[in-house]
């Protein structure tokens, strides 16, 4: 039964919301009708109750009770007015309708309103007939007037009346039906068109927004969401490109070289020596790569489980104090964050901030003495942070290699990296805008500064 109606239920929006408008519309017409009747039928019961009081009143006149018996009086309407009239003497009948029998089923239930007493009226369902009675009372005798009205008419009145009820109301239902189609497509049609426009401008990455553009309030927050999600999307093809772009330039290098050192290898006989060292050049370029692609696919990673904060802002100064307080530093190191406006915001994703910031610090932390700070401070379109340190500093025959992938001042200093952070921070700060640069005057120690776009 349940898949039978989930077959027959309408599958587009249109045709539910207009179902569910005509099932509403046809329960309240329901419980409208079924008012409507049951208060008109009252309202012809009411009638002919009137109509069978009214004439009871009349015949009444024409019983004496004056005397010590009760007696009928003659007038010159008497036939008309002793048509559906029983008249009674306490249980004595004193006359009755000529076409009536005292055995009827009409008598009957005309003895036993005057068995009652008084005023009291009664439906015979067979006959279809109302009988009223009326109590005339008097000083030494009372008499009982009941008069029957046939029904039918009033019957008649009430099965047009809902027949009529039943037609107005079917007309209704299509109206309601058709209208609520008519209302319901027209307004799906702007969302119809918000998802072509969308489903065309995430295919092609175009610029064009649905904010541009007045809407109902409704639709509005639809538009908006849709500009977010066009915004996310525009972010991950960015970020994939910004990816591949990384990949390919980073592997360059050690690709080059072990191409390099075969083809130097290949180029006349080797001794075991030769050999030994032209593999190790190529392992140590083999595992630069994997580094790199390492470093890069764990940022990608991050981005992707993460999708909410690309793109979005970050408040600057709480991703640095993480940071700090994530940093391993040597013994007698200490680090602190320096901020003149504490809700300083940066126009970049948290994570890409720390991507940025990451190596910085470690480097930072690395090679000081006594402390690295941080000082962050806005500048006139960035967020710039300082990352100084008390250290020996940057060697000034490296640093025109510094940023260089690969590249390490001291492959001696116990540090098994690969050379790829400063390059990578570079990177990274540059596809959004933003630079990671060192001041070679500052003494002692080290600082690095990184640029970032204003959130």
């Amino acid at each position: 039964m349940t898949r039978l109606l989930r077959r027959l239920a309408p599958r587009t929006l249109r045709g539910r919301l207009s179902l569910v408008a005509l099932t509403t519309a046809a329960l309240l017409m329901t419980v409208l009708t079924v008012a409507f009747n049951a208060a008109t039928s009252r309202h012809l019961q009411h009638q002919a109750d009137d109509e069978l009081r009214t004439r009871a009143a009349a015949v009444a006149t024409t019983v004496d009770t004056s005397g010590p018996r009760v007696r009928v009086v003659e007038t010159a309407n008497d036939q008309l007015l002793d048509t559906n009239v029983w008249i009674y003497a306490g249980t004595r009948l004193l006359e009755q309708p000529p076409a009536t029998t005292a055995h009827s089923t009409l008598s009957r239930a005309a003895v036993h309103l005057a068995a009652v007493g008084r005023r009291a009226c009664e439906t015979v369902p067979a006959e279809n007939v109302r009988l009223c009675s009326q109590p005339v009372p008097g000083r030494h005798a009372a008499a009982m007037v009941v008069t029957a009205l046939n029904l039918a008419p009033y019957r008649s009145s009430a099965d047009t009346l809902l027949l009529a009820s039943l037609t107005l109301d079917a007309l209704m239902l299509a109206c309601t039906y058709a209208l609520t189609r008519l209302a319901v497509g027209r307004a799906l049609r702007p969302v119809g068109t918000m998802t072509d426009q969308a489903t065309q401008w995430s295919a092609v990455a175009s610029d064009d927004r649905f904010g541009v553009t007045e809407r109902p309030a409704e639709l509005a927050r639809l538009g908006a969401s849709l500009d977010a999600l066009l915004d996310r999307i525009r972010a991950v093809l960015r970020h994939e490109r910004q990816l591949t772009a990384e990949l390919s330039h980073e592997l360059r290098t050690p690709l080059s070289r072990i191409i390099i050192e075969l083809d130097w290898w290949r180029s006349r006989p080797r001794s075991a020596a030769e050999t030994r060292a032209t593999h190790e050049v190529i392992d140590e370029a083999a595992q630069s790569m994997r580094t790199i692609c390492d470093t890069l696919l764990n940022e990608a990673r991050e981005n992707a489980v993460n999708p909410s904060e690309v793109p979005g802002t970050v408040e600057v100064v709480p991703v640095l104090r993480g940071l700090i307080q994530q940093l391993r530093t040597p013994p007698g190191v200490r680090a602190t964050v320096e901020a003149a406006d504490p809700d300083l915001k940066a126009g970049i994703a948290p994570a890409l901030l720390e991507r940025i910031v990451s190596p910085l610090l470690a480097n930072a932390a690395r090679y000081a003495h006594a402390g690295v700070t941080v000082v962050v401070r806005r500048g006139p379109a960035a967020v710039r942070i300082d990352v100084v340190d008390d250290g020996p500093g940057v060697p000034a025959a490296f640093a025109a290699e510094l940023f260089q992938p690969g590249r390490r001042a001291d492959r001696a200093d116990g540090h098994d990296g690969a050379g790829l952070g400063l390059p990578l921070a570079r990177r990274l700060a540059r596809a959004v805008g933003g630079e990671v640069s060192h001041d070679p005057g500052h003494a002692p120690g080290a600082r690095f500064t990184v640029s970032v776009p204003v959130g």
